[in-house]
């Protein structure tokens, strides 16, 4: 979609939820820097306004998690958690239309800023949703927690990673939890009930040296052409998997990329050392523990293990959420997307969010952004939404609030 020409600023025409969303959007939390301060200052003053009790966590140097609570009338009952990150990934700005710090809304009501999709929107839908319910005068059973979390786009390592371990997440007693999804050019709304395991390998090959002008045998750069090879043609089989199987999503199969390479000193030295580095994303379905994803036996066949392989990040967790009709959660979301006509798509995700940890931890958990009908743009040149999109997306956020937090007790809750 071509962009239109810048609209009006913020006026008395504007969506007061469609201002607020504008104005966070203006908040620098770019990685390497993030404003993370500013980010947490504007949502505790939202928080406050919409009368919810304010909670910051730092879960070490440098690092906050608020919490923002609406409590429910039976505080036993396990809770509702709203999670959404503060970060967002860098950008080109030669390669933006419109500056991508100052959310300018084009002629078709496209807002274009970094974190318009990932997941800014969804941060701001939480609270305008929260904000509709209680103008309306809706109370509910459950307690409703929001948390606001950094670090999610380097891994959430210094972030929820940490946060689900300490006492005060455990003391939100979380019954639920939504997370981000990605958008949807169709009509369909994706639901991610899982996510695939990322696993950073880095493979090390040694061999002899010499000068450049000779042919040097058992040499690093022999070593690692073979382990490539072997590396990007169990690639070329998934890929070939994913196309030929229509059911089939990104989710589904393992992805496998090369994505560096390092060796060498000068032009004219044969180097000792070779290393690469491999991002791969591993589905659920896939037994982690019997070495289905055969690094390893690649490495061992070539070289002998005569070289190092290392694993930078390595999950081993594959937990996932029901998505039967038996369960009481799923029953809860999925009946209102039914009741507003909304064609969902279960899926697997397929890289990482900060759901993965709370899924960990032992806790439901569906990834979740109301944004159909739009191309997927999270770390992409001129990231936007629509505002009207955007609107309804509270809308439904506020049904589907309305839903879960009103789930009867269930038979471990007494």
């Amino acid at each position: 979609m071509a962009p239109g020409k810048p609209g009006k600023g913020t006026g008395a025409s504007e969506n007061p939820s469609v201002t607020l969303f504008r104005e966070y959007l203006r908040i620098d939390t770019v990685h390497p820097k993030p404003d993370y301060d500013a980010a947490v200052r504007f949502l505790e003053r939202v928080g406050t306004d919409l009368g919810l009790a304010c909670q910051k966590v730092e879960v070490c140097q440098g690092r906050v998690v608020l919490v923002l609570t609406w409590q429910g009338t039976n505080p036993r009952l396990r809770s509702i958690l709203l999670n959404s990150h503060t970060d967002v990934v860098p950008v080109f700005e030669e390669h933006w239309t419109y500056p991508p710090f100052e959310a300018v809304k084009d002629s078709q009501g496209n807002i274009y800023a970094r974190g318009a999709q990932d997941m800014k929107c969804v941060s701001i839908q939480y609270l305008e949703a929260i904000r509709k319910l209680k103008t309306e005068g809706k109370s509910f059973a459950r307690t409703i927690h929001l948390t606001f979390v950094p670090d999610e786009e380097v891994g959430g390592h210094k972030g929820m990673e940490m946060f689900v371990k300490r006492p005060e997440f455990k003391a939100l007693n979380v019954g639920f939890a939504m997370d981000e999804g990605l958008a949807s050019p169709s009509d369909t709304f994706s639901v991610f009930y899982g996510e695939r395991s990322p696993w950073w390998i880095k493979v090390k090959c040694m061999g002899s040296p010499g000068h450049g002008s000779r042919f040097i045998s058992n040499t690093a750069a022999e070593k690692m052409h073979k382990v490539i090879n072997s590396f990007l043609a169990f690639r070329e089989s998934e890929k070939q998997r994913l196309k030929s199987d229509s059911s089939l999503t990104l989710g589904d199969v393992t992805s496998l990329n090369m994505t560096m390479l390092e060796g060498g000193v000068s032009f004219n030295v044969v180097p000792s050392e070779m290393a690469a580095s491999f991002d791969i994303r591993i589905p659920p379905t896939v037994d982690l523990k019997v070495g289905t994803v055969p690094c390893r036996r690649w490495c061992a066949h070539h070289f002998a293990l005569s070289s190092g392989l290392s694993f930078c990040q390595k999950c081993m967790d594959q937990h996932i959420t029901s998505t039967e009709e038996s369960d009481p959660w799923w029953k809860a979301f999925s009946g209102v997307c039914r009741e507003l006509k909304m064609q969902l798509k279960l899926e697997i995700f397929p890289a990482a969010t900060d759901s993965r940890y709370i899924r960990a931890a032992g806790h439901p958990a569906i990834g979740f952004s109301p944004m159909n009908r739009t191309p997927v743009l999270l770390h992409d040149h001129n990231e936007f939404l629509n505002e009207q999109v955007f609107l309804r997306g509270i809308e439904i956020y506020a049904r589907l609030l309305s839903a879960l937090a009103s789930v009867p007790p269930l038979p471990a809750e007494g």
